[in-house]
């Protein structure tokens, strides 16, 4: 396993003179890990270097333009990478070296650690989408920097995962106050966007005024020349890092009171590490680098002299202040480590993330039929939400059926908008392990896509009811639209039935019985009203009958009943007697002996509607089209076949004879299916093929 940590082409990986960025790594480095795994990559001039493994870029002393440059410095490196390729490659505060890169397994990490908005590579909107879709985490070394990166983009980006801050860091000092001297510092370039034009003019005043306190600057700049000059005023310029830390620990305040929007800054970081009293502009991310200190909403002369003024006159104020930026301080080395480390967990064990007994946040996308009333409880999307809950995960429902009828609008006239909006955000909040599918048609594929990249370590599958045969073929469709898009697929229906080769597995599912819904046992009673149950609808949306539609099972149902003119048949959905639902449902066949079960069009290999997991779970003898093949899960002990109209009135008449045999058979499918077809089982197989876990054979797997 290999981490490779790109610099920004001469930023000096040394501790002679080292930028913000070389200083943090250093320190964040030796507590990670992963530390023996890291290599720094850079191009650094000074021969002393941190002692951490490095590899010092080589390129061309010709003169050349800055693209050039950049150009060879990448090519060296992915020269070298070649040699060896990383796992991650975490580039820092270059936007642009992520494009040059090649597109590979190697993942990128970008950390910022300057405005993204002043940057080459993250200027413009269309660069910042192109950002997100090659790395796999943005590191941001501010909330700051992070909303200035969001700046235009959708707020369904906010609360992305691949946008992380982790803010720079330092040591925790050990520090007595009470040796604390009267020194006030300034740290940091000699110029105006760093505001030392106004802290000079306002020091000069301050220690004219409090003759036993003193001034320290430490920084230069050549680009700017703004000289102050006191006795008590010393401008040391560029010292090394840790002789800063040692002025730090004497001093008593640490302005700084920059003008520019600063995205994190190091000086007031380091100064309250060191127990300074520390005076900061509110600009950019500076608030968010100290817990406790004094914080100017306007930067002017006046502002600066009276915040000193005020720690220098009220010693009670001033130590307070002290004595909690060292009690409050959190940013250390350590804590940083910690987060850098966790998103590379993440990203190196991905793969291993999710466990069979690991208990998982599940987002169930599917009909649930709020609108209807509890008319449509008793369904299957239920059903494998109660196994999911059953198996102790976290479930949270999305009904998308509802949301859509909810929210239609002349501009969104199916309500498909709203609804991918609303499913993004919900991932936003919930951020789930596994995303379950159920005919969830209006949920985009470039919606899914989106999700795909944004949170890569979801894992997605759905699972389809419906008939999709050459009569069905617009069910194919539906459930081909997101064949791709998912790590497994599953069907009510033969998998090799499908004439289509696909690149993603597709596994059969039995309709579950669920022990809440399926409470019944008419096996075990003699004395029910009715020989035969029998019911289909015009569609369980429309919940009633339609006028002028015929079915083709009308036919064969009064043809079964010529045939059977002693049996009391209790018949729904045809001969103007409307469907039923719910409860209501319930009761029906709660008084019948027997079910049949008759699917819509010719019988299909393993294909039913949920009524045969209704019927048997309910101790009714069901009758089923031996075509089905149902007789490979259960045996002529536990469901009844039938070969063809004729053959079917027979058994009817022989059943209703032998009550008996009738309750033996029906309680010995009721049992089984029960056992091996609930939706607590139909669930977890969901799931492990999903997450392509290892288990037993299931009992259907070992009968297709």
């Amino acid at each position: 396993m290999k981490i490779s940590i790109l610099l920004p082409y001469k930023e000096n990986f040394s501790p002679v003179y080292p930028g913000a960025v070389s200083i943090f790594l250093s320190s964040v480095i030796k507590k990670s890990k992963y530390k023996k795994n890291i290599t720094v990559f850079g191009n650094t001039s000074f021969k002393e270097k941190y002692n951490i493994k490095y590899k010092n870029i080589n390129i061309s002393k010709k003169i050349m333009g800055l693209g050039s440059q950049t150009s060879k410095y990448i090519n060296n490196f992915i020269k070298l990478e070649n040699v060896r390729p990383s796992n991650i490659i975490e580039i820092h505060n270059r936007p642009t070296y992520v494009q040059l890169l090649p597109i590979n397994k190697t993942k990128k990490i970008l950390y910022f650690h300057n405005d993204p908005l002043s940057m080459a590579g993250s200027k413009t909107l269309s660069e910042r989408l192109t950002l997100l879709d090659l790395c796999s985490k943005i590191i941001f070394n501010s909330e700051w920097s992070k909303n200035r990166f969001l700046t235009g983009l959708d707020e369904i980006y906010t609360k992305s995962p691949k946008l992380i801050v982790i803010r720079q860091s330092a040591d925790k000092q050990t520090v007595n106050i009470l040796k604390k001297e009267k020194v006030i510092t300034f740290v940091g370039k000699l110029n105006r966007a760093k505001g030392y034009d106004v802290f000079g003019s306002a020091i000069i005043d301050v220690l004219k005024d409090y003759k036993d306190w003193r001034a320290v600057v430490i920084g230069d700049e050549e680009r700017e020349k703004i000289d102050f000059k006191h006795d008590r005023l010393k401008i040391l310029g560029f010292k090394k890092h840790n002789e800063v830390i040692k002025i730090f620990k004497k001093s008593s305040i640490s302005v700084v009171c920059s003008r520019w929007e600063e995205p994190f800054g190091r000086t007031s970081l380091e100064s309250g590490s060191c127990g300074c009293a520390v005076i900061i502009t509110n600009r950019g991310g500076l608030p968010e680098t100290i817990t406790n200190g004094v914080i100017l909403n306007n930067l002017s002369k006046r502002s600066v002299y009276d915040s000193i003024v005020k720690l220098i006159k009220n010693k009670k104020f001033r130590r307070e202040i002290q004595n909690l930026s060292l009690k409050n301080f959190n940013l250390t080395h350590k804590n940083a480590s910690i987060q850098i480390d966790a998103y590379r967990n993440e990203i190196l064990n991905k793969d291993k993330i999710l466990k069979k007994s690991q208990k998982l946040k599940i987002l169930h996308v599917t009909n649930f039929n709020e609108r209807h009333n509890g008319r449509l409880f008793y369904n299957t999307g239920k059903r494998i939400n109660n196994g999911f809950v059953r198996l102790n995960h976290s479930v949270l429902e999305f009904s998308d059926r509802d949301i859509v009828s909810y929210y239609r609008k002349i501009n969104d006239f199916d309500g498909s908008k709203k609804l991918n909006k609303k499913f993004i955000e919900v991932i936003s909040n919930y951020l789930p392990d596994v995303i379950v599918f159920g005919h969830a048609d209006l949920i985009k594929r470039n919606t899914i896509q989106f999700i795909k990249k944004t949170y890569p370590n979801i894992k997605f599958c759905q699972w389809f009811l419906d008939r999709m045969d050459s009569k069905w073929i617009k069910n194919l469709n539906r459930f081909e639209h997101k064949f791709d898009l998912m790590d497994a697929n599953f069907c009510t229906s033969d998998p090799k039935s499908f004439s289509k080769k696909q690149n993603k597995p597709i596994f059969y599912i039995p309709n579950p019985v669920d022990e809440s819904f399926e409470k019944l046992k008419n096996d075990q009673n003699s004395y029910l009203n009715n020989d035969v149950f029998f019911a289909m609808s015009h569609g369980v949306h429309r919940g009633v009958l339609k006028k002028g539609k015929f079915d083709e099972r009308e036919v064969f149902i009064e043809n079964l009943k010529k045939l059977t003119p002693d049996i009391k048949y209790d018949l729904y959905g045809m001969d103007n007697n409307q469907p039923v639902w719910a409860d209501n449902f319930i009761n029906k066949i709660s008084k019948s002996k027997m079910g049949l079960n008759l699917s819509q069009g010719r019988a299909a290999k393993y294909y039913s509607s949920d009524r045969f997991a209704q019927l048997i779970g309910n101790g009714l003898l069901v009758l089923v089209d031996e075509k089905t093949k149902f007789s490979n899960f259960l045996s002529k002990n536990e469901i009844v076949t039938y070969k063809n109209l004729k053959d079917l009135a027979n058994k009817i008449i022989k059943f209703n004879k032998n009550d008996r045999l009738r309750k033996k058979i029906a309680k010995k499918g009721r049992i089984k299916y029960h056992r091996y077809f609930n939706s607590k089982i139909i669930a977890e197989y969901i799931l492990n093929k999903t997450l392509k876990i290892k288990t037993r054979k299931y009992y259907w797997e070992n009968k297709i």
